[in-house]
This record gives structure tokens, C-alpha cells and sequence, in this order.
């Protein structure tokens, strides 16, 4: 009886150990496509200052 309860403890293990190993892959995949979306976004709202170059700026001569 204690051989069927060290078996099932095993098989138990394993299934843990493969349960946590793909949980560790997929924060390390969530973190890496949140830089990427962030990053994405980032180059989206950027305003170039070119928009400024059509007015020009009156400067006050001394």
C-alpha cells in the first residue's frame, strides 16, 4: 500500500511541476507583449515638432 501511495504522490509532483512550469512561460510571454503593446502605443501618440516649423516664432529684437 505504501508503493501506491508513493506513486500517486509522484504522478501528483509531476503534474505540479508541469502546471508551474507553464505558468512561469506564460508571465514571461505576458511581460514581453505588454513591453511590446506599450512601446506600440508610445509610437503612436508621438508628435513630431515639424508641426510647429509652418508658424513662425516672432522674436523680439533688443
Amino acid at each position: 500500500m505504501c508503493d501506491t501511495i508513493k506513486k500517486i504522490l509522484k504522478v501528483v509532483a509531476i503534474i505540479v511541476a508541469i502546471a508551474a512550469a507553464g505558468a512561469a512561460v506564460y508571465v514571461v510571454v505576458k511581460k514581453v507583449l505588454d513591453k511590446k503593446k506599450a512601446k506600440a502605443e508610445d509610437l503612436e501618440s508621438y508628435v513630431a515638432c515639424s508641426c510647429l516649423d509652418d508658424e513662425p516664432i516672432p522674436v523680439e529684437e533688443n
